[in-house]
């Protein structure tokens, strides 16, 4: 069960909870269900905090990759140029094509970057929101088991 569907349940269980006559709103709820969902909510926003530093930590990945395919480019790209130095046109011709590899791998870099960018920022609002929906439940049911001891 995910946090969102545990949170729910609580608030559910005390929706739906037989109130105590005469005890100015206090209600009557199964405690080990309770301490259940609570653990279970504990173990679950775990595991989602988890995979939300698994998606910084895989951009970080994919941007250090993008950047070493990008160095090598460069680098056999100089490599090449530097071989073709015996005559005037072959040497012009060499630079013309060793700045163009470098333009489109550098091109390629800020691509792969700039789409690594966008998911992640993607997948971290969509945790930001998951984490922020979840602790608002958490203290909207805390603030409830709080006022109706």
């Amino acid at each position: 069960m995910r946090v969102r569907e545990a949170l729910e349940t609580l608030e559910n269980e005390l929706d739906n909870a037989k109130q105590v006559p005469l005890s100015g709103g206090k209600v009557v709820v199964n405690l080990d269900q309770f301490r259940d969902l609570l653990r279970e909510i504990k173990n679950n926003f775990d595991d989602e905090t988890r995979e939300a530093e698994k998606v910084v930590r895989d951009r970080s990945t994919i941007i250090n990759n993008a950047r070493s395919e990008a160095n090598v480019i460069i680098k056999k790209a100089e490599e090449r140029a530097s071989l073709m130095v015996s005559e005037e046109v072959i040497t012009k011709q060499a630079q013309a094509r060793a700045n163009e590899m470098l333009t489109t791998a550098q091109t390629k870099s800020n691509e792969i970057r700039k789409a690594t960018n966008e998911y992640v920022e993607r997948m971290l609002v969509r945790m930001d929101e998951l984490l922020s929906n979840n602790l608002a439940n958490v203290r909207k049911t805390r603030e409830t088991l709080k006022n109706n001891p």
